[in-house]
């Protein structure tokens, strides 16, 4: 059933605890950076944060196998949605998006979150978006529905959804109704020229879609106005994003939703405020060494 999160109390110096990220592939993820950067801005030295393979099928079991040393998990994909069935608690978002990307461990049991919807939310408003207008969202996925979310949040409660079968977007629909929210959900990118019609007077785009799947979208005649958030975060900048950039758009990487995302995660594993600065250091460094 819903639930609101129960803050942890502020973690003691010194005491031990685990954390770890978990999905099927995860070896490329960014999140350990991330929390262990902010573990020594807090001074939390006797926290550790690791890296775990998991897919679906194995989450119940790993869960249920957690001593009381752990605080929380990460989870990407494919893991957000079966979040939800092992815990015992769940947010009003993570229930309303039908998707979690973090499992915090208390004295009442295991809370589900999605911490996603903050992260689109923050990364929006860090670029100067303090109000969302005649917003578009590019596919029908986790991220999307988190998407709506956000939107929501930021003051736009029908923003035009873009994707390629309107008959393949029925969770998304569940979940607009779940969160109140009336999307207009259209097949736009079955055609990429109509798909760019739509974006070129936006006042904000949200793509959810895997990298590549928007390259088809460069062409597009971008509005200077229109902050353009690209969820994804590997090959940065994207072509997409390029072409927005070079018309003068804002434009937003998935990086800073990754980095927000987990900013919430800290607070709610630890208690304790997530150190923005310190955690966009590491991920700016660690990203700098991939590339």
């Amino acid at each position: 059933m819903p639930a609101e999160p129960t803050r942890p109390e502020p973690t003691r110096p010194g005491s031990r605890r685990r954390a770890a990220v978990l999905g099927s592939p995860v070896a490329h993820s960014l999140s350990p950076v991330l929390h262990r950067a902010a573990y020594d801005a807090l001074g939390l030295d006797g926290w550790h944060y690791g890296l775990h393979e998991c897919d679906e099928a194995g989450l119940p079991g790993f869960v249920d196998d957690l001593d009381g040393s752990w605080a929380g998990l990460s989870l990407t994909m494919p893991l957000k949605r079966v979040a939800i069935d092992v815990a015992d608690r769940v947010s009003a978002l993570a229930t309303a998006t039908g998707a979690a990307n973090t499992l915090v461990f208390g004295p009442q049991g295991r809370f589900a979150d999605n911490t996603d919807v903050a992260g689109i939310v923050e990364a929006l408003r860090e670029a100067g978006v303090a109000t969302a207008r005649d917003a578009v969202v590019l596919g029908a996925g986790g991220t999307a529905r988190a998407a709506l979310a956000a939107l929501r949040e930021l003051g736009d409660p029908a923003p035009r959804v873009l994707v390629r079968d309107t008959g393949r977007a029925a969770a998304l629909r569940e979940a607009a109704q779940r969160l109140g929210v009336t999307p207009d959900v259209r097949a736009d990118l079955a055609d990429p020229a109509d798909a760019a019609r739509a974006l070129s007077g936006a006042g904000v785009v949200i793509s959810t879609l895997p990298h590549g799947a928007a390259d088809v979208l460069v062409g597009t005649r971008w509005s200077a106005s229109t902050a353009v958030l690209d969820a994804v975060y590997a090959g940065w900048p994207t072509p997409f994003a390029a072409s927005a950039a070079a018309a003068g758009c804002r434009v937003v990487s998935g990086l800073s939703m990754l980095l927000h995302q987990a900013v919430e995660q800290v607070t709610l594993m630890t208690g304790r405020p997530g150190p923005v600065g310190p955690m966009r250091t590491a991920l700016d460094q660690e990203v700098g060494a991939r590339a």
